[in-house]
């Protein structure tokens, strides 16, 4: 499954600077604005819950005061005058290692620089969701005649606190608690009035769920995900086909990644997926080439139909049928340079092959076989030259253009003492890298 996708900013919570004051004081305010609310007259005003939504606000951010990401250890410690419980080193979920530091209300962690990086508060100077219940409060007043822009702001600050809270608690692996709050993010950014639906926080519930083993929430929230056309190239079919197989649902699971096939040709999560899925049920993988049919038949000249044809085939190393599917793109588009790249990974397939049973040969010290296997090796080789120099040469993308010739370079080492050519053009090709790379 692909990692957590964020499109806003770390240090994204709007903060007010404020002076911390005791939690008994943020519990008061709070019972106060909830008492109003509770009074029949008072309560059909609309600033008597914006009073609400305020003093949630406010007891969240009490814990952090004025302390927010981005700060130095120096400005930090003016800010902060209490002394950390203990301190340690911690490696998070990422693999950094940061510098953990204990008070009172809140863990700090510093980076090797000394940079605040985020805080995590344990111990909230009110108890419950407070950004749920301040969102409440305020879509309350959305009904009762808040302005839109007032309660829009206030529920874009809210899911970006949501968010902050949650990448800080998937930074140090604790993923049921950050799927709790990647969905109060959610579903806030999709309440009305809010106009800043946010589809990566749906995307991001449904990622920690399952990584926490909450399917049932993991499959509701990337179901979520297709009802918003938010695919991710079709990654979400992948991912839902993850989920079925966790329920033991396998049907469901190949009906995910089939139509996420139909729907995505190209997309090599799925193909990957579908022929490990098809050999696990020991059906034959090449059943996965009908569902294609439907697409060449609505768009015969399309060449990467066959390209994908040719990805699923080499996957169950049906060489031969990959060779033909990836020459039938060429044919349709004679400078499709990612079928050249095809035809040319074959043969590198091939010699992966060989090199396995050479080593065997020579571990049963039968050199004649090994010698007669070290010929077809070269042999692959050098078929593998002409479609990657056809790759490099039809390319337009830079990407692909320097991996063909980093193959090529390599290739030709390999080649340079069977012909001089290949002296020469493994000299031509690292030429190509190292100008390619600025050097």
């Amino acid at each position: 499954m692909k990692k957590l996708f964020f499109a806003l900013a770390l240090a994204c919570t709007l903060q007010v600077a404020f002076a911390q004051k005791p939690d008994a004081e943020m519990q008061k305010a709070v019972d106060k604005a909830i008492a109003a609310t509770q009074d029949a007259k008072k309560a059909t005003k609309n600033a008597t819950w914006i009073n609400l939504g305020k003093a949630y606000l406010a007891a969240y951010q009490n814990p952090l005061a004025e302390i927010t990401p981005g700060l130095d250890k120096t400005n930090f410690s003016l800010i902060n005058k209490e002394k950390p419980i203990s301190t340690s080193t911690v490696t998070l979920a990422d693999g950094g290692t940061f510098e953990k530091m204990q008070f009172n209300a809140y863990d700090a962690y510093f980076n090797e620089a000394g940079m605040l990086m985020f805080l995590d508060v344990t111990k909230p100077s009110v108890p419950g969701d407070l950004l749920g219940e301040a969102a409440k409060a305020y879509l309350k007043a959305y009904e009762l005649g808040a302005k839109e822009k007032d309660i829009d702001e206030k529920l874009q600050e809210i899911t970006n606190n949501y968010f902050s809270d949650a990448y800080t608690q998937y930074q140090i692996g604790n993923n049921a608690k950050a799927s709790d709050l990647f969905k109060g993010a959610a579903d806030v950014s999709f309440t009305p009035p809010c106009s800043a639906p946010n589809q990566d926080m749906v995307y991001n519930t449904a990622f920690t769920a399952f990584n926490s083993g909450n399917i049932d929430r993991a499959d509701e929230y990337f179901k979520k995900c297709l009802d918003i056309d938010y695919t991710k190239n079709g990654d979400i079919y992948a991912s839902l086909a993850k989920v079925s197989l966790a329920k033991a649902d396998t049907l469901a699971a190949k009906n995910y990644l089939a139509t996420g096939l139909t729907a995505y040709p190209n997309n090599s999560t799925i193909i990957t997926d579908l022929i490990n899925l098809y050999l696990q049920t020991n059906e034959d993988p090449k059943k996965i080439v009908a569902l294609l049919d439907d697409a060449k038949k609505a768009m015969p000249d399309n060449p990467s139909l066959y390209y994908v044809e040719g990805n699923i085939l080499s996957g169950i190393k049906d060489y031969d049928g990959a060779f033909a599917a990836y020459s039938k793109a060429n044919e349709i588009d004679p400078e499709y340079d990612m079928a050249y790249y095809g035809l040319a990974n074959i043969s590198l397939k091939k010699g992966e092959d060989l090199i396995q049973q050479i080593e065997a040969a020579e571990t049963e010290r039968n050199w004649e076989k090994a010698d007669e296997l070290s010929d077809q090796l070269i042999a692959e080789y050098v078929k593998a030259v002409e479609p990657f120099e056809k790759c490099y040469e039809v390319s337009t993308n830079e990407t692909v253009k320097t991996v063909a010739a980093d193959y090529l370079k390599r290739l030709c080492f390999q080649l340079r003492n069977t012909d001089s050519k290949y002296q020469a053009a493994y000299e031509k090709w690292e030429a190509i890298l190292k100008q390619a790379k600025g050097e």
